[in-house]
């Protein structure tokens, strides 16, 4: 209103001996954002954040603030990403944007403040917290020692079944087995299609078949206790890796509306099991032997906001992540560009390939799958050979995805190949094009 610059404002607060520095009122949280992260820059001090509920607006003689509490509830999660220790409301805050704010940020503790992120290059570094010592990164799993040791890791992605059948899901992963794949992953509930739960078919795999499994473990379909039952018990199942997702929103699938849950997202969850690797809960309440996760998180390259996703995955990295897996990558030269933006916080990379069966195929994945951006150079080349017939085109689709992970060898530190249609044997031959894939694929096959 006067003037002043919020760096400055902080700068001086700060000279004065002010025990918390921060901002209320104003017009609304989007506003004080960006003036926080500013504040944030210049200051040590906690930082509080408490906007009005939006800009009011005179109605029929009432002063109403047009925020939603859900409005309100999402700015709170960022205002703690970016180092607020206080976050409240000022005018307009009514109880129901306390409660959903309370909701949204209930497992989420704010860290050091690092507005200019630090390189991170140890998965293992990162802000001592109260607790036991976690059990060391490379001995939670094999895949966690093979990362860890720097070799390239080898995993194929297949879908749980649609009923309770299992026999030919475990048939896949004994060939994978056989053929020397480091884990298979297993997808929860995947735009929102209902599938056997992804953490009893991953029990199961590994009691059968013996090879690793990575479930990914997504928040839309539990609350914050179901999430942490969910993953004691698959600790004490034996389950050992995670790749923690979000999850895509019911409407995009055939039960719309069902209720999506999101109490928390994949950056509180990354946090929560931090926590548990440390033998706490999410109120830092011992739960007496600590868990052994290995667990990443997704990483979209490919993203609408890149400023955005690279924040994003700074926030993910900062809240314990130890490696990523990538959406599909079917352009090198952008997935590139992106690594160069994360440089800065970088942990070991898995790519995602996706080998391509059809032209149809491509257009569903570049049209109706979030996250997947499919060029128009590789449309191309699949409507082309889709019109000389599907085995030209399924041919084209699996040069495409040994193309694209040859030329990403070096930069990775794995990859993933999605099973289209659960064929298996399509995805090895992927792996074929790695030079550090084929000399292990000799040792294990006559």
């Amino acid at each position: 209103v006067y003037g002043a610059d919020p760096a400055q404002i902080a700068l001086q607060l700060d000279e004065l001996g002010a025990d918390v520095v921060g901002l209320n009122c104003s017009v609304g949280p989007a506003i004080t954002l960006k003036a926080i992260q500013q504040m944030a820059e210049v200051t040590s001090r906690p930082l509080s954040a408490m906007p009005n509920a939006g800009l009011p607006r005179e109605i029929e003689g009432r002063t109403i603030y047009m925020a939603a509490p859900e409005y309100f509830a999402e700015y709170a999660r960022h205002f703690i990403r970016a180092g607020v220790r206080f976050v409240g409301g000022c005018c307009g805050t009514t109880p129901e944007h306390i409660r959903a704010m309370a909701a949204q940020v209930r497992a989420l503790s704010p860290r050091q403040r690092v507005v200019v992120p630090q390189a991170i290059t140890d998965v293992e570094r990162r802000t001592a917290e109260p607790g036991v010592e976690p059990v060391p990164t490379a001995q939670r799993s094999q895949l966690a020692r093979r990362i860890m040791a720097g070799e390239l890791v080898a995993s194929v992605e297949i879908l749980p079944p649609r009923g309770c059948d299992l026999r030919e899901v475990l048939d896949q992963v004994r060939q994978l087995k056989a053929a020397g794949v480091d884990a298979v992953n297993v997808p929860d509930g995947p735009r929102a299609m209902m599938r056997m739960g992804v953490l009893a078919t991953c029990s199961i795999i590994e009691s059968e078949v013996g090879l690793e499994t990575i479930p990914h473990y997504c928040c839309r379909d539990r609350n914050l206790l179901g999430m942490m039952s969910d993953l004691l018990g698959a600790h004490a199942l034996g389950l050992r890796n995670l790749l923690i997702i979000t999850g895509d929103p019911p409407k995009m699938g055939p039960y719309p509306d069902a209720t999506a849950v999101f109490d928390i997202d994949s950056v509180g969850l990354t946090n929560l099991v931090y926590k548990l690797n440390h033998g706490l809960d999410p109120s830092d309440h011992s739960i007496g032997q600590p868990t052994s996760f290995f667990h990443g998180v997704g990483v979209n390259h490919a993203s609408v906001d890149p400023e955005y996703e690279v924040h994003h995955f700074y926030w993910k990295v900062d809240a314990g992540a130890q490696f990523a897996v990538t959406q599909p990558i079917f352009d090198v030269e952008q997935f590139l560009r992106f690594l160069g933006k994360i440089e800065h916080i970088r942990i070991p990379i898995i790519a995602g390939i996706w080998p391509l069966v059809s032209y149809k195929n491509a257009e569903f994945l570049s049209n109706e799958v979030p996250g997947v951006v499919v060029p128009d150079s590789v449309l191309e080349r699949m409507r082309l050979a889709s019109e000389r017939g599907k085995e030209v085109a399924m041919n084209e689709g699996l040069a495409i995805a040994r193309e694209t992970a040859a030329e990403l060898e070096g930069h990775v530190q794995g990859v993933q190949v999605s099973a289209p249609f659960g064929k298996v044997d399509i995805a090895l031959q992927v792996f074929d094009a790695l030079k550090g894939w084929a000399g292990r694929r000799r040792s294990v096959l006559p």
